[in-house]
């Protein structure tokens, strides 16, 4: 079962498939019962929604946004 690196949380991925555009996409349960999704892109961006209503996006090259569910957002650079 694979781990959240965030949480420590092990999870489930119950759906996943690929959409016309060629990004891939799962479904997760975690082991508290928490839903996720979790987005890879063919650009090499990746994307998370939790089910807080929190989100999480890495443009795959250094730049992320973090936005909790009350709306606060993060944003980090990490050049490579």
């Amino acid at each position: 079962m694979p781990e959240n690196s965030y949480t420590g949380e092990h999870y489930d991925v119950t759906s996943s498939g690929v959409n016309d555009q060629g990004n891939s996409y799962d479904h997760r349960v975690s082991e508290s019962g928490a839903h996720s999704y979790h987005y890879s892109n063919s650009d090499g961006s990746y994307y998370y929604q939790n089910s807080d209503g929190s989100t999480y996006y890495n443009n795959g090259d250094g730049f992320s946004t973090y936005t909790s569910s009350s709306g606060d957002t993060t944003q980090n650079y990490n050049s490579k």
